[in-house]
């Protein structure tokens, strides 16, 4: 008997894998020793993309809803989608002695974001090493606070849950308000918030300072990635701080100037993926919420824990812009001019990205009942796989859990992962004379 064998190109294989672990999961979170009440499918469906996903959006609260195991459940798709499945399947390769064929470094390298194959299983290795060693060190950190607060058992269970969902950026968090209660603690704002920066910053710029130590030799991706995460962080900050100082539902209400820059602080860089909170999203401003917005659309860094549409290429549009408003045929960075591919690459991502989230958000306001902001900021977390609510998730129909599903998964495979499944690449044999045609 002859079987049909299905050719599947890397970002189709990409795809099919994240699938299979999204139905695993939700059929393990379905069994009776996972949940203390028994969730429905789409519940169960719903929390196993946003772990695979790493977003944290939930629909049920973690703590309450979900048993020890099922909890574990949440964490191991948690880890296997934040460094990625294809990294984990190079890291039992290389335990079993095996041999990386071209094939599965392409897949890795589309799973990772990276535009070459060339040092793929050494990014891998290193990938590894640095997480699980921060996840580590973290965790004993995190035990100093809550192993006096919570025993020895639920503190160091504590500390572990949180080490690897704030590093992976997914949220999740074993309380039901996230860390509201740790508004004005140092040691937890400090820990989580560098857990979820190193995270989201990207492994590609970890591995070049790790091994180039020396600011002046690193890549320009890298420099891009320093240099913009510290001042939008910054500008975030600030802005968060004036917008809310005088709000009696968030900053206004916290007793000393302290706790208000620590809320500020952590409030601005949770948007870039990272889904903790630790003031009320639902009681902010409108300001900070347009703010918040921006912030979880542009999302974190290539070949990271993260989503959104990477810094890097909010950073090539906005240069792109610049380049032509001064009318120059190049853009020139750091002396260092970025190539006409990567333009494109950037405004396709931008236009898919538009394009989906405002039918997305067509859908949702066909179908749900809530109001349009609410509505934006959920699809816009869900794309930026941030998993920040205000308040409305466990609120939604069936078919708006399904919209917000597919937006997850959407925002972690990445618009340009999904239009290559979908598209055929061709050659170009033929060139052809060029004319104007009018814009703007």
């Amino acid at each position: 008997m002859k079987f049909m064998y299905i050719r599947l190109t890397p970002s189709q294989l990409l795809i099919l894998v994240f699938l299979v672990f999204i139905t695993l999961g939700t059929l393990l979170l379905k069994l009776p020793m996972a949940t203390t009440n028994s969730v429905s499918w789409i519940d169960a469906l719903f929390t196993a993309t946003s772990a695979m996903t790493v977003t944290g959006l939930a629909v049920v609260d973690t703590g309450t809803a979900y048993t020890a195991f099922g909890q574990l459940i949440i964490l191991f798709l948690i880890q296997v989608g934040g460094l990625g499945i294809m990294s984990f399947a190079v890291l039992i390769f290389i335990m079993l002695g095996k041999k990386i064929g071209v094939k599965e470094r392409l897949i890795i390298q589309h799973a990772l974001n990276q535009t070459s194959i060339g040092g793929i299983i050494k990014l891998v290795r290193n990938l590894f090493i640095y997480s699980f060693t921060i996840e580590i060190i973290a965790m004993l950190i995190l035990a100093i606070r809550w192993v006096p607060e919570y025993g020895w058992g639920k503190g160091m269970y504590y500390s572990f849950f949180h080490s690897i969902s704030a590093f992976n950026n997914a949220g999740f968090s074993i309380w039901p308000d996230s860390l509201i209660q740790y508004v004005g603690d140092p040691l937890v704002n400090i820990v989580i918030t560098f857990l979820f920066i190193i995270g989201g910053i990207g492994f590609t710029v970890l591995a070049d300072i790790w091994h180039k130590r020396n600011y002046k030799k690193l890549s320009l991706h890298s420099k891009l990635m320093i240099v913009g995460t510290f001042v939008l962080n910054l500008f975030a900050m600030i802005i968060v701080f004036f917008l809310e100082y005088g709000n009696p539902n968030t900053l206004g209400s916290l007793s000393s100037l302290g706790d208000k820059i620590w809320a500020s602080y952590f409030q601005a860089v949770t948007t870039r993926t990272a889904g903790f909170n630790t003031l009320d999203i639902a009681n902010l401003q409108e300001g900070t919420i347009t703010l918040m917005l921006l912030l979880m659309f542009v999302g974190a860094g290539s070949a990271s824990t993260g989503g959104g549409i990477k810094l890097t290429t909010f950073i090539v549009i906005v240069l792109a812009v610049l380049t032509f408003l001064r009318e120059k045929s190049q853009i020139k960075i750091a002396n260092r001019s970025i190539k006409d591919k990567v333009i494109f690459r950037s405004l396709a991502i931008l236009t898919i990205s538009n394009v989906f989230i405002f039918l997305n958000v067509l859908l949702l306001n066909i179908t749900e009942r809530e109001p349009f902001l609410k509505l934006l900021f959920e699809v816009i977390s869900a794309f930026g796989t941030v998993g920040l609510s205000m308040g409305i998730t466990g609120e939604l129909s069936n078919f708006g859990k399904i919209i917000i599903v597919f937006t997850m998964f959407f925002g972690k495979l990445g618009p340009l992962t999904l239009a290559f499944s979908l598209a055929k690449p061709q050659q170009e044999k033929v060139r052809y004379p060029s004319e104007d045609i009018l814009t703007g």
